[in-house]
């Protein structure tokens, strides 16, 4: 404790050996309220009830596992000498692209071999994507990580937060930008945003892109803050340079498809 601020415990429940913390309980809870609402898109789409819970049954471990790795290979030189700290993830240090890459690749394998248009599922899935990101940046907020720079405290009254947010922003004698939640308040307009695009009834898969837009957009501008950022060099962030890549790929790839023919279904006829 300093200056009499005494930070959140990280952890929720401790019974003996066994700890819940708060960073893997919020991400779970984040996975499940996501969860929740796929299902019941999907089955207003034609799905079957149990095909996102088939889904995530591989999806969610495969994205917490390519996470974690993307994170370590990114953070080699730390991890090489402190091997033992690896499997530590309730400590923080998944990486949303690295999940997101598992993730998606997961998905196009369980559509091909269900049957299933993979950007059928994509559209469906992509705001409980966002909301979840949304929801497990408050996991960053309990482990004091994923911050910015540093700001007076008068800085973070005057962006009217509550005195227990402001008091978690105190981190070893200095208060930060909370950039953590930035991120999950652009998120959270995000899927406000998608599911607005719904009723729209865009091309299949665009409803996706346009996630994969959003979501890159407002992460270009945010890590930009941030200083705890993997590098790709000692100039160049890897989440800006990933998100800059996204919003090119995610545009090419739709015109792409508008202009062979591949999007003439459309989100509310599928």
């Amino acid at each position: 404790m300093e200056n009499g601020i005494q930070p959140i415990n990280p952890v929720f429940f401790e019974l003996g050996p066994i700890a819940i913390h708060w960073y893997g309980l919020i991400i779970g809870i984040g996975a499940m309220l996501g969860l929740f609402i796929a299902v019941k898109e999907s089955e207003r789409r034609g799905l079957h009830k149990d095909t996102f819970v088939d889904l995530v049954l591989f999806a969610i471990p495969i994205a917490i596992l390519s996470a974690r790795a993307y994170y370590v290979i990114f953070k080699w030189d730390y991890y090489s000498q402190n091997p033992g700290q690896i499997i530590q993830i309730w400590e923080g240090g998944l990486a949303i692209h690295g999940g997101l890459i598992g993730a998606i690749v997961t998905a196009i394998v369980f559509a091909k071999k269900r049957g299933i248009s993979f950007w059928k599922l994509a559209d469906i899935g992509a705001p409980s994507i966002i909301l979840g990101q949304a929801i497990g940046r408050w996991g960053n907020f309990i482990n004091q990580e994923a911050h910015g720079g540093e700001v007076t405290r008068a800085f973070l009254e005057n962006l009217y937060l509550p005195e227990w947010i402001i008091n978690q922003m105190y981190i070893n004698g200095a208060y930060y930008h909370p950039t953590f939640l930035y991120e999950s308040i652009w998120n959270f307009v995000g899927f406000i945003l998608l599911l607005l695009l719904r009723k729209v009834n865009l091309r299949r898969g665009e409803l996706f892109l346009s996630y994969v837009i959003w979501y890159s957009v407002g992460r270009y501008f945010i890590e930009g803050l941030r200083t705890d950022s993997l590098m790709l060099t000692d100039m160049l962030r890897i989440a800006q340079v990933i998100s800059i890549v996204l919003v090119a790929v995610a545009v090419a790839i739709i015109i792409y498809r508008r202009v062979k023919g591949q999007a003439k279904e459309r989100y509310l006829e599928s």
